[in-house]
């Protein structure tokens, strides 16, 4: 069974990685322009995450939307598959 989700209802939902990790909060998703594919997702991360050991973007950190396992009541991503900063998966 297929669920719609829209993205606003996403905006600001807390981000986790499966091993249960918070990364901070949704700030935005990207999407290719031609295909309509969902990209990346912009995490404003949590104070206490060393943001250093990830991909960024002016103050957000960078999760592949190919990393996002589920979405509820909160997104989590797969901490295998989000990248890390000069680690590509």
């Amino acid at each position: 069974m297929s669920v719609k989700v829209y993205v606003q209802e996403l905006i600001d939902k807390k981000v986790v990685d499966s091993d249960g990790t918070e990364i901070g909060s949704l700030h935005s998703i990207t999407a290719d322009s031609e295909t309509g594919f969902l990209q990346k997702l912009l995490v404003k991360p949590s104070m206490a995450l060393d943001a250093s050991k990830f991909e960024r973007y002016s103050d957000f950190i960078i999760i592949p939307f190919e990393a996002v396992k589920a979405v509820r009541d909160v997104i989590v991503v797969d901490s295998s598959k989000r990248q890390a900063r000069g680690k590509r998966a």
